[in-house]
Order: structure tokens, then C-alpha cells, then sequence
């Protein structure tokens, strides 16, 4: 795997993608005599949904994972088990508490008036040019920062600071993909020798425990002497990926911008559709379009482009591929998304109407098709709270600002985890 890994690594999506296609959607990665690495790599849905759902129980995350993983700690990404199933009731209860839904509409709204917009405010009045993706990602670690722990470290503003955090996490992404790829043996060399990828590691884990320590130590009495994991200052990066993606798909797509802010328009009194405004998030809830428009983004560019998996028991996939305790499984979610066998002939069109009824509907595709949220009982909780932030940004940027990419600006996705 390696080698063919290290030849298309610029394109590596693309690459699996053509691989799947060709391969009847399940393809076997082999390593190199000494790696000892054996990597299936699938889209069939059958093969998702039997691995997400009708056999979670044997296709764990696994040890291997968590060792791969190890910078995020032990929060509710990196377990399995009942140390998971604990951790999950938790959020859940929280999650599903009227107050934090009060708590997340405010917060959600409040940031961007005082965060985004008032940045926005600035880069047009100058008529500057500004990293979308810079600016995204200082804004939901804002919000991250202040629904999880209660404090603004103010990342977003208009001189811009530099945020250490952030920073960190892209080092340790880096490294975490590169673990994916090498053996085992090799990448813990690198970290006993303190090289290559495993320093840049170290100093990066070093970065975020001290973080994350300190943003404990601000809101000690509020936490109640819980832990604090860069687990969960990671929360904020699809919403990140998410958001940058659809501006850039939005920007090329010009005739979906004019629909969402039609139905923006539309959903507020005639009176007021053209004055400049921004939107609670409880008004765009009715919004099927602006829906749409965020769901076929995440069909294209998952935050998450791969999911792993490492089986238990030997055991045989819906198509046929036997599998065993000694493969890791990968689930191609950007692959997935540019099937014509799943999504049609048109799968690389970004187009929002695919995910309304003809009744006008928002139209709901199975999670073992659609995995942008994951699927099964790891479904991600956060999906609701992720749509409200991204919708609030949305509504607020498109009916108020004109987005433009600067012409012939290079635009790719990078290796790591996250896209973007």
C-alpha cells in the first residue's frame, strides 16, 4: 500500500476513488513483504451498513486506533466499548437538554454578530482578500471553545492572532495520516528517536495538553473537575472543512447562491428581504433548500474522508470479502460520494435538488449511503448542533456579502483527516 500511497499521495481521494470504481466498490490493499499491513478498502453499501450497523459489535475502532490516535486522548472519538457507551450517554443527555438548545441558538447567533460578521465588516469596508478557511476555523473553535467550557478565547478578530491550538491540531492530523500509511514499527522508531513526523507529533501533543490545561484551569468550578481532551477542541474542525467547502462549491455555483438567498428572502417579511439582517437559528429550520445545498456539499467533500474499522472475528462482508482481526477496514466516504452506482451518472454535479421530495421536502438518504455523520449506534450526536452553526453562517454570509474565490487560486484537498 505504501509505495502506490506515496506515488499519488497529491490525489490520494481521487486515487481511491478510481481504484473503487474499477474494483466493484471493495479493493485490497497489500503492504510490502516486511509491513506486515493489509488494508480493505470499500464503498458498497451493503458492506457499510453491515460494518456500521448489523455487526457493530465485531468491528470495533480497535487498539490499533487508539494507539494511532493516541494525541486525542481517551474521549468519546478514541474509545470503544463501555468506556464509549458511557461517554456517549453523556453528551447525549446533554445534547438532548432543552436549556443547551436555548444555550446553542444564543451562542450560535451572538458569535456571529460579534465574531464573524464584525470581521467581515472589516475585510469589505478595506476591500481585502481573506482565507476563507482561516476564517471558518477561528470561528468554530470560538464557538467550540464557548459551548464546551464557557469562554471566548476570541480567535476571531480583526488582527487576526495567531492560534496555537489550530496550529497544533494541523501537525498532529499530518502525523495520524502517516501512521494510516507506514507500519507500525516504523512511525514508533520515528517517535523513540524523536524524527521526522513523531517530533513534529510531539511537540504538537505537548501544545494541546498545555491548552487544554489551561482552558481547565479558567473555568475549574463550571467543569466540576472533568477532563478536558483536544478531542474535544477537534469538535470544530468539520464544521471548518464543512463550511469551506461549501463557499467554494457555492462560489463556482452561482445559480445555487441566488436560490438559497431567494428562500432567505422569502422566509422573512416582504418588507424586510432586502435590509440587512441576520437570522435566529430557529428560522431557518424550515429552510429545504439551504438544507439541501449544505447535505450535497458534505456528499461531496466529507469532513471526514476515510473511517476505520478493525474486526474482532474473522468474518465474511456482504460482498464476499472475508476479513479478520489482522486488516484495518476503510470506508471511503469521498469516494463514496462520486459512485454513479449509488449517487447516478450526475454524482459529480453539486446540485441541492437531489435531497428534496417532489412534494418539496427535505428527502432523508440512508446513513450507509450518506455517511457524513457516521452511521449505527456511532451516528454522530453533534449533527443537529453542526447544522445549526453551519446554517447561522450560511444565512448570514450569503444574504448580507458577496463571496468571490480569487481567480485561478489553486484548490485541492490536503492529506490529513479533515478535509480542507
Amino acid at each position: 500500500m505504501l509505495p502506490d500511497t506515496l506515488v499519488h499521495l497529491s490525489r490520494i481521494h481521487e486515487r481511491f476513488t478510481e481504484v473503487l470504481e474499477r474494483s466493484g466498490h471493495t479493493f485490497l490493499y497489500q503492504g510490502t513483504w516486511f509491513s506486515n499491513v493489509k488494508v480493505l478498502a470499500t464503498v458498497d453499501p451493503a458492506n457499510v451498513h453491515y460494518i456500521m450497523s448489523s455487526k457493530f459489535s465485531n468491528f470495533p475502532k480497535g487498539s490499533k486506533f487508539s494507539k494511532i490516535f493516541d494525541v486525542l486522548g481517551r474521549g468519546i472519538f478514541n474509545s470503544d466499548s463501555e468506556r464509549w457507551m458511557n461517554q456517549r450517554k453523556l453528551v447525549q443527555a446533554l445534547f438532548n437538554h432543552r436549556r443547551f438548545h436555548q444555550f446553542l441558538n444564543k451562542t450560535s447567533r451572538d458569535m456571529v454578530e460579534k465574531g464573524l460578521v464584525t470581521v467581515l465588516e472589516h475585510v469589505a469596508e478595506q476591500w481585502l482578500v481573506v482565507d476563507m478557511q482561516d476564517l471558518f476555523q477561528r470561528f468554530t473553535f470560538d464557538i467550540t471553545c464557548k459551548l464546551i467550557i464557557g469562554y471566548n478565547p476570541r480567535c476571531l478578530s480583526i488582527d487576526f492572532p495567531q492560534v496555537e491550538f489550530s496550529k497544533a491540531m494541523d501537525d498532529a492530523e499530518e502525523t495520524l495520516f502517516w501512521r494510516h500509511i507506514t507500519p507500525e514499527w516504523f512511525w514508533k522508531s520515528q517517535r523513540k528517536l524523536k524524527i521526522g513526523q513523531e517530533w513534529k507529533m510531539e511537540r504538537a501533543s505537548k501544545t494541546l495538553d498545555r491548552i487544554s490545561a489551561e482552558y481547565i484551569s479558567r473555568k475549574r468550578k463550571q467543569l466540576n473537575n472533568q477532563s478536558l481532551s483536544p478531542d474535544d477542541g477537534s469538535e470544530g474542525k468539520g464544521t471548518t472543512s464543512a463550511l469551506t467547502w461549501f463557499f467554494w462549491l457555492i462560489s463556482k455555483n452561482p445559480q445555487v447562491e441566488s436560490k438559497i438567498r431567494e428562500e432567505l428572502k422569502a422566509s422573512v417579511p416582504v418588507n424586510e428581504a432586502e435590509n440587512w439582517r441576520l437570522f435566529n437559528p430557529q428560522e431557518l429550520n424550515s429552510l429545504v433548500y439551504l438544507h439541501g445545498a449544505l447535505c450535497e456539499s458534505l456528499r461531496l467533500y466529507p469532513p471526514v474522508p476515510f473511517q476505520h474499522k478493525a474486526p474482532l472475528q474473522e468474518d465474511v462482508l456482504p460482498s464476499g470479502h472475508q476479513v479478520n482481526s489482522e486488516m484495518k477496514i476503510v470506508l471511503c466516504l469521498h469516494a463514496m460520494g462520486r459512485m454513479k452506482s449509488i449517487w447516478g451518472e450526475d454524482c459529480l454535479k453539486f446540485k441541492p435538488e437531489r435531497w428534496i421530495t417532489e412534494g418539496g421536502k427535505v428527502k432523508h438518504e440512508p446513513s450507509y449511503k450518506f455517511l457524513a455523520f457516521n452511521a449505527g449506534p456511532r451516528t454522530c450526536l453533534g449533527k443537529e448542533v453542526a447544522f445549526t452553526q453551519m446554517k447561522t453562517v450560511v444565512a448570514a454570509v450569503i444574504h448580507n456579502y458577496r463571496v468571490q474565490a480569487v481567480e485561478g487560486h489553486p484548490v485541492s484537498p490536503n492529506v490529513p483527516l479533515f478535509f480542507r
